[in-house]
Parts: C-alpha cells; structure tokens; sequence
C-alpha cells in the first residue's frame, strides 16, 4: 500500500488552483536530467487528461537519451525562443515548477520569477502574479511558489509527483463522488507513467542510491502495471551513448582520476578541451561521478568540468557520509545526502583548488 506523503491542506489549496487554471505552464530546472525531463512530462500528462492547455518549458535543451520520452517534442526551450517562452509564462493562469528549489535554478528564466514573486504596485493590475506551485525533494525551498510542495525524503521529484497525482485524484472523489475522475485513468496511464519511471530511475541511478525505501518499489510495480517496461526504458536512456562519450569515459577513470586513499575520495576534472576532444554532447557526463565508487576503498567521488560561463560539479558518496554540505558550503549547491551539485564561477584550476584545501574538512 501506497501512504498519503503530502499534507491534505497543500493537496487542497493545489487542487483549487489547478480547477481554477485553464493555461497552465509547467517548468524544469536548467540543463534538465532524466527527472526533470520525467517530473515535467508526467505533470503535462496529468494535466491534459484533467482537460487543461499545457506547456512544458524546460531552460536549455536536454540531452537527446531522453527526447524519447512521451512529450518530449513538444517541450518549448528558452534559450531557443526566449521571447516566445516569456509569452507563454505571462500569458498562464497558473506555473508548476518541478524538481527545483529556487528560481536561479531556471537559468535565464530566473528574472521572470523574481519579477512575478516582486511586491504588488499600488494597482496589482500592472503587474500581475501568476500563481506558482513548487512540487520537489530538494532542500531549503525558497519562497518563489504560493503552494510549495517540498519533501526532501523522496529520492525523486518523478515520486512525489505521483504521489501528488494519486492524493490529488482520491481528493476529487472524496469531494464529489459523482465527479467523472477515475483513479485508474491517471495513475494507470502508459504515458505519465513511463514518465515517471524513468525520473525514478535515473534520479536513484538506476535503483543504486537514495533506493532503500520499499513503497518506491510498490510504486515502480504499479507503474508496471500500467505499461511501463523498465528495460526498455533502461535501454533508451543508458544505452543510447555515442562512441566518444565511452572513449571519455575511459580517459576519464584512466589519465583523469585522481584518488585519495587516506580520505577514501575519487576527483575528475575535465577542461573544455578535453571535452571537445571526445565531442562532448549535453549528456555525456551522466553517470561518470558514480564510477569511482566501485573501488571498494572509495567513499566520495566529486566530478568537475568546464561549462560556458562556470564549471560544474556534481558529488556522490556512500552510506552514511553526507556530501550535500560539502558542496552548498563550499561550491553553491547542494542537494541530497549522497547525491549533490554544486557550481563554481571561475577557472577550472581554481575549483580544483577549492576542492583540495577542503575535502579533508568534509570527506571523514
């Protein structure tokens, strides 16, 4: 059995805002991975059964391993058609906002949150709120939503978006008995579910972290049932790689891997031209941050690289040793206990120092 997770009065005042929409925007985090690809689309399906007109807006473009997923094509991308985007946001009735905390985390679109979240003028009509609901698993949420809906114990934001979706569901029926809502038509849909798999999925690294809960996996079976195939979505998401991104990877943990043994921590730094060495696609990176912790001496493992306008971090360790302060402290991020990012505005040499003169600090 699947407990309710998300307080009733945030399921409530959610609910009214969704029956009042009829426009709805649904947005993602910059450079979007598999859950925020999977929390997004899964919203828009929900949405479109519940008969609203529905956008995905996603900052950037996301990697080509999830433009397989049901809706995907239809996503618009800001950094494309940044004006057709704004458009689009202030011409909402309502935004939802998955699987991020803050609105620095929209990228370009920060400014436009910022701006709708703003004090009202002495007359609101010249500048309008749009209503916001967060729904996300990361910690510290800011004040951007007018419902947030925030449980950090989710391995994922594709979870607690269906955990939304069946309170959400069993709220209309318990409100109105007579409504045409039925249970087995959202949450037993192909589509969403495949969604929500693969946000699951790649969110937990296939299952390996931030997994030891068994209702995740009585969810996972009721995804099943509704059509999902998890090998197939296995495939198409980590099988999908061209050759440069494997020659990578073997430069990676074989000239770039630098170990730590008296502290059990793993570094690769990668430079933009090391990166364009091997193609470098959106995507590449995936995964590599977990490799190092096959060595059964290692515990932490940090991976950098050269990105436009910063340098890019993300962290995973082992059991109880928590990376998450490690990087909001030090590299302005954060994230889960063993699963963080972080981000450094700066030279990649510079990075690598920060890392060096702090890791002992964190890494015990």
């Amino acid at each position: 059995m699947i407990h309710p997770l998300i307080d009733t009065q945030l399921i409530s005042r959610a609910k009214q805002l969704i029956d009042q929409a009829q426009t709805i925007v649904v947005v993602t985090h910059i450079s979007p991975d598999g859950d925020a690809m999977g929390s997004s689309l899964a919203m828009r399906w929900f949405l479109l059964d519940l008969g609203k007109r529905v956008t995905v807006i996603v900052p950037n473009e996301f990697p080509a391993f999830l433009s397989w997923l049901p809706g995907a094509q239809d996503d618009v991308i800001f950094d494309k058609d940044p004006d057709a985007a704004t458009a689009l946001l202030d011409a909402a009735d309502l935004v939802i906002v998955t699987d991020f905390q803050e609105p620095k985390r929209s990228g370009k679109m920060a400014d436009w949150f910022t701006k709708n979240s703003a004090p009202f003028p002495l007359s609101p009509a010249t500048c309008p709120h749009t209503p916001i609901i967060m729904i996300d698993h990361h910690l510290h949420p800011s004040d951007m939503a007018d419902v947030t809906i925030s449980y950090p114990q989710c391995a994922s934001a594709s979870e607690l978006v269906y955990r939304f979706i069946l309170q959400y569901i069993q709220s209309s029926i318990s409100e109105c008995p007579e409504a045409p809502l039925n249970a087995q038509r959202y949450t037993l849909n192909a589509q969403l579910s495949t969604c929500i798999y693969t946000g699951m999925m790649t969110d937990t690294g296939n299952f390996q972290f931030n997994s030891n809960d068994a209702e995740m996996y009585e969810i996972v079976a009721e995804l099943m049932r509704a059509g999902v195939n998890k090998d197939e979505c296995y495939d198409k998401v980590f099988n999908q790689y061209h050759e440069g991104r494997m020659r990578l990877v073997g430069y990676c943990l074989h000239t770039k891997m630098r170990v730590f043994p008296e502290h059990h921590v793993a570094l690769i730094a990668l430079s933009s031209k090391e990166l364009k060495q091997f193609n470098f696609r959106s995507g590449d990176a995936e995964g590599i941050v977990n490799m190092p912790l096959q060595i059964s001496s290692i515990y932490y493992s940090v991976f950098m690289r050269e990105d436009t306008d910063k340098i890019k971090l993300s962290f995973r360790s082992q059991g109880d040793r928590p990376v998450n302060t490690f990087a909001a402290d030090i590299f302005n991020g954060g994230g889960h206990k063993n699963a963080a990012g972080g981000e450094h505005y700066g030279t990649l040499r510079e990075a690598v120092h920060l890392f060096l003169n702090n890791y002992e600090k964190y890494c015990k």
